[in-house]
């Protein structure tokens, strides 16, 4: 799923080609996106991108005389853009706006369909979209630890609840907690003065340097290369390869629809955390540390 450097980085190019440019159509290629029907497609035609920004995890493209569309690519949404009036693909091809200068196509991949498209009225109309969570890049440590202080949730859970913290998904939060050399099941509550220093710190600067990094990428193209799967990242997606800090093979823990990476040398003091399925089919035979592992 994108997340807060991804997103940036959408909305930054977006700003540079579209916003000011008039919306010559918008064109509806799978019914199912569209969540909302209240004002319809039509009504934006005409009317020019005023600005866009980031709620959480969705995008919002604002448009004169107050109207809004929201988009939420979850997992395998992506934005495209392309020559103005390029025909949208028949196999993933979700919407497009056309503007006279280009055309932003909202597409997704695999066979799950879960991206959609929101189009409101009203400011007061998104206040359905914000789920509460701070703005990581934008709180200060004191702030950051109050969000995090509110429940007791495991670390993983608490980066990417949209109510503690707004834009962290899956990936980012194994590199954060990887760069603050902490359990993805620590708890909350649990934490020191020091560990919320190392965490806050390394949330700001996990954030900014991928943001960085995924600008440079685009340089003046679009970011077409938007993936949660990138060679360069410490922990996330790399399940058996070596840490890049200390050489340790990365390990992972499945949990329903998620699961978590992490080194085991340099968050858990070498201990394996348990995987609910593996644990439990092994009993007495699973690992308890990285040594008992590679033994």
């Amino acid at each position: 799923m994108p997340e807060l450097p991804d997103l940036t980085v959408y909305l930054e190019r977006l700003d540079t080609l579209a916003v000011g440019a008039e919306l010559r159509d918008l064109r509806i290629g799978k019914p199912f996106v569209l969540r909302t029907v209240e004002p319809p497609p039509a009504a934006f035609i005409g009317h020019r991108l005023r600005a866009t920004r980031r709620l959480g995890k969705r995008l919002v493209l604002d448009f004169e005389h107050d109207l809004h569309a929201v988009i939420h690519l979850m997992i395998l949404g992506r934005l495209r853009w392309t020559r103005a009036g390029a025909a949208l693909p028949k196999s993933n091809g979700l919407a497009a706006f056309d503007f006279d200068r280009g055309t932003l196509l909202l597409v997704e991949h695999g066979s799950k369909r879960r991206a959609a498209l929101h189009l409101l009225a009203g400011e007061a109309a998104l206040q359905a979209f914000t789920r509460g969570g701070v703005e990581p890049l934008e709180v200060d440590a004191a702030g950051f630890r109050v969000a995090l202080m509110r429940e007791n949730h495991t670390l993983k859970r608490a980066l990417t609840d949209p109510r503690v913290l707004a834009g962290i998904g899956n990936a980012y939060s194994d590199e954060i907690l990887h760069r603050a050399r902490l359990s993805p099941f620590k708890q909350t509550q649990a934490l020191d003065a020091d560990e919320h220093a190392r965490l806050y710190a390394a949330t700001q600067d996990v954030l900014r340097e991928w943001t960085e990094r995924l600008r440079r990428e685009a340089g003046d193209g679009w970011p077409d290369k938007v993936t949660a799967f990138r060679p360069e990242m410490a922990v996330h997606g790399r399940y058996r390869q070596p840490c890049p800090d200390c050489g340790a093979p990365v390990q992972r823990i499945v949990y329903a629809d998620n699961e978590a990476n992490y080194c085991a040398r340099c968050q858990t003091a070498g201990r394996l955390l348990a995987d609910r399925a593996l644990s439990r089919l092994l009993k007495a035979n699973w690992p308890k540390t990285l040594d008992e592992l590679e033994r």
